[in-house]
């Protein structure tokens, strides 16, 4: 009868333990993709040039990549996590969220931010120096245990020497989770590298829709896959700190 009720108690502790663990509660906060591509191994004029055009070319569309991208952080990574997301609609209709104007923003009209393309609904919350932004939407989700913020990132690669050889892309997933207090707690740039590739002429990449778009879509294909085996063991780690 002793063991029955020890084991009882213990199975109770165990329960009121997960459960405690389970009532965590984060806001995803900033939901978004950095639609002109790094140029990290190119600094020429020429580069730097085609990379903006690549960016305002209306038939570069990187709405499907990030709706992909935002469906499986929702649907697949987020099970795993060891604490609940808010649902989206409480975050992104919270009037004091919809009002909130964040440092760095690019505005509306001519002076729009064209670089930064969200979830509809999401602010861009670019990551800048200090933690004013984070410390106010802290304020605002002030039901919740922390806030997250996931952007998403891609970058050229030089694969030769000189003026020869081809491109790949690079994509990134980059979630930051800060507690309540307003500390960082959690912070991982994980990236991957397209499977095809873009050839290089007098130096300078191939940019156009047709040859960047399905490089980026592959590199973030790769990423995804990778993400889903490790992003739920390397944030578990955050857990305690919240």
């Amino acid at each position: 009868m002793k063991k029955l009720i020890l084991l009882i108690c213990l199975t109770a502790g165990l329960f009121v333990a997960n459960s405690h663990g389970q009532e965590k509660k984060v806001a995803v906060v900033s939901f978004y993709t950095v639609k002109q591509i790094g140029l990290t191994d190119f600094g020429s004029a020429a580069a730097i040039a085609a990379v903006t055009k690549l960016g305002n070319d209306p038939n570069f569309n990187m709405a499907p990549l990030l709706q992909n991208f935002h469906k499986q952080f929702f649907e697949d990574y987020s099970k795993s996590f060891p604490f609940q997301l808010l649902p989206e609609k409480e975050v992104i209709t919270n009037e004091a969220y919809k009002n909130f104007v964040p440092a760095g923003d690019g505005g509306k009209g001519l002076f729009k931010d064209d670089v930064n393309l969200p979830i509809e609904g999401y602010k861009v919350i670019l990551p800048l120096s200090g933690n004013k932004n984070e410390e106010s939407l802290i304020k605002i989700f002030n039901q919740a245990d922390g806030i997250m913020k996931v952007y998403i990132d891609f970058n050229l690669v030089k694969i030769g020497l000189g003026g020869m050889g081809v491109v790949k892309v690079e994509a990134f997933a980059n979630i930051v989770l800060f507690n309540k207090k307003g500390d960082k707690v959690f912070s991982a740039r994980e990236s991957a590298k397209s499977k095809n590739v873009s050839p290089l002429v007098g130096g300078v990449p191939v940019l156009t829709p047709e040859k960047i778009l399905p490089m980026c879509e592959s590199a973030l294909t790769e990423l995804m896959a990778d993400l889903q085996k490790g992003l739920p063991k390397l944030i578990k780690k955050a857990d305690s700190k919240l």
